[in-house]
């Protein structure tokens, strides 16, 4: 998949069949869109296109009314929402910041500049729910009557519901606010789980006997949060269990970034103490064991860890068993 940071590159394909959103945690109705896209993209000849936005555009407005605690919390970082739109088989991915011209934009002038002579859209492929333009003034009806105009064919996708429950990525922002990682999964399809490169940190795990390897979720409000089983890939041959803590780390930093540190259940012997800096890896959150907390003293912290371990060790043996 060919990734673009906004469409004025001379590598975007002339023309192409996309559909437009924000995607994010790429969920079951996200999937099932992209099958279609996937199939009216070759019936047509030109490649699958995914146009998006970064930053969310509710982050924006949130930011820019003063209250940025309204936007919604994020289910996936950039890097991992782009990874599956590759695995559902996208051939182009262009990614645009949602600012204030971004914002300001007609619906008439987001079809012509973006869509027309932007992506030269042949296929536009949409939710029931779809908005665009400034004040969210164009629909649907909008967007068909353009495409008579410039001839590309516009299609509109129903919602898609799994065992009753209407998948959306609200509905999965829920279930991962509530810790039910089972139907988290169900919704998305696979285990919910972040990746990216393990980051150097203050080997604080290590001082406390618990080393861990970190990564950095890129929004300050995850939509998960809290202590986790958890299952890591990317550093052996197979996958490695682990206990798993994502939020703010609150009883030894205040710096209002959210990491991901995971402790490795048993850690292989072949990698050394310091094998994991640098690779790239995928951490699946199984299970939520609790909510994350603030510790009076480092040996609380550390006894805290212990139980969280012993907890973990013990889901996954009843897990192996069923």
């Amino acid at each position: 998949m060919r990734v673009f940071r906004g469409f004025h590159h001379p590598g975007i394909a002339p023309a192409s069949a996309l559909t437009i959103g924000s995607f994010d945690g790429v969920h079951r109705g996200h999937q099932a869109m992209l099958a279609l896209l996937d199939n009216e993209a070759r019936h047509r000849a030109v490649p699958s296109c995914v146009l998006t936005f970064e930053p969310h555009p509710r982050d924006f407005f949130s930011r820019r009314a003063g209250k940025p605690e309204t936007a919604p919390p994020r289910i996936a970082t950039l890097r991992d929402k782009l990874a599956e739109l590759e695995r559902c088989g996208v051939r182009q991915a262009v990614v645009l910041r949602f600012d204030e011209s971004m914002a300001a934009l007609t619906p008439q002038a987001f079809i012509e500049r973006v869509l027309v002579r932007g992506l030269g859209a042949r296929y536009v492929l949409v939710g029931d729910d779809f908005r665009f333009g400034a004040r969210r003034a164009g629909d649907y009806a909008m967007l068909d009557a353009a495409g008579a105009v410039h001839g590309f064919d516009v299609a509109r996708m129903q919602s898609y519901e799994v065992h009753g429950h209407r998948v959306s990525s609200s509905s999965v922002r829920a279930a991962l606010a509530d810790g039910n990682m089972a139907l988290a999964a169900a919704l998305l399809g696979r285990p919910y789980s972040i990746s990216g490169h393990v980051l150097h940190g203050r080997k604080l795990g290590r001082t406390l006997g618990y080393p861990t390897l970190n990564l950095r979720f890129g929004h300050a409000r995850p939509a998960a949060q809290g202590i986790f089983v958890v299952r890591v890939h990317g550093l052996a041959d197979g996958p490695l269990d682990g206990v798993a803590s994502l939020g703010m780390r609150p009883t030894v930093e205040d710096a209002g970034r959210v990491l991901l540190e995971t402790h490795v259940l048993d850690w292989p012997a072949a990698l050394g103490a310091d094998g994991g800096y640098g690779r790239v890896i995928r951490v699946e959150l199984l299970h939520r064991l609790r909510e994350e907390r603030r510790y009076g003293s480092l040996d609380a912290l550390r006894e805290a860890i212990a139980r969280d371990e012993a907890d973990a060790r013990a889901w996954l043996a009843a897990s192996s068993r069923r």
